[in-house]
């Protein structure tokens, strides 16, 4: 059986600070990740969530965001 060993997640906002994108970006590039690419939204006493990161999640976000500045650097795309 698999475990998770998950310790600790990191919030979209310093996920943003650390890698110099914009929280929107962010948000517009993790719409493509599942949950298997360990992004998950953290919620306390509120209504509103807090889009967070594994650190794989994070290795996966800045793959996807490499992916999409090489796409909208081409021509015609």
């Amino acid at each position: 059986m698999h475990v998770n060993k998950v310790d600790h997640v990191t919030t979209v906002e310093r996920v943003a600070a650390r890698i110099g994108e914009s929280v929107d970006f962010i948000h517009d590039v993790a719409l493509e990740m599942d949950t298997e690419d360990d992004v998950v939204w953290v919620y306390g006493v509120g209504d509103d969530g807090v889009l967070a990161f594994t650190d794989f999640g994070i290795e996966t976000l800045v793959e996807l965001i490499e992916i999409h500045k090489d796409l909208s650097s081409r021509p015609g795309v």
